[in-house]
């Protein structure tokens, strides 16, 4: 963990591999969540944060690295004031995001699929996928969540 202090108050950045276990996903984001609340960069959308966070975490352990013990998912994650920065990495071949079927569909109802990309993209301002699906950048904005308590 690295703390650094800009001109706008302190970051925090922090760098975590897991294993892929489903097991190490809850008490990693437990922890996680609980510096986010200390450091103050989602005060109003913390919980938006933890859901996307899980998701996340949850599709590279399931689907990326198919809960294979000998491959790790990579957590970056960046506390600012003004918002947190998330990167989350997994050692699978990835996928195209753009052949996702659309969860919210008739179709596509019942499905078991997509609901988690959907949520991410959802509660987050900003998600994106890179490196074939492998690497997925999400960003909180701290006055962003607190619009959205004032609605």
């Amino acid at each position: 963990m690295t703390i650094d202090q800009n001109q706008i108050g302190p970051c925090i950045e922090l760098e975590r591999s897991l294993p892929s276990e489903l097991a190490a996903l809850s008490p990693f984001v437990d922890r996680l969540m609980l510096l986010f609340r200390k450091c103050g960069c989602v005060p109003q959308g913390e919980s938006d944060v933890e859901i996307a966070l899980r998701e996340a975490l949850g599709n590279a352990i399931i689907h990326g690295n198919h809960e294979n013990p000998r491959k790790c998912v990579h957590i970056r994650c960046r506390c600012e004031p003004d918002g947190v920065s998330i990167t989350v990495t997994d050692e699978g071949r990835g996928f195209d995001i753009w052949k996702m079927p659309d969860p919210t569909a008739p179709q596509n109802i019942a499905s078991v699929y997509g609901r988690g990309i959907y949520l991410m993209r959802t509660l987050m301002d900003e998600v994106r996928f890179e490196e074939g699906g492998v690497v997925v950048h999400m960003r909180k904005s701290a006055q962003a969540a607190t619009k959205n308590v004032r609605k």
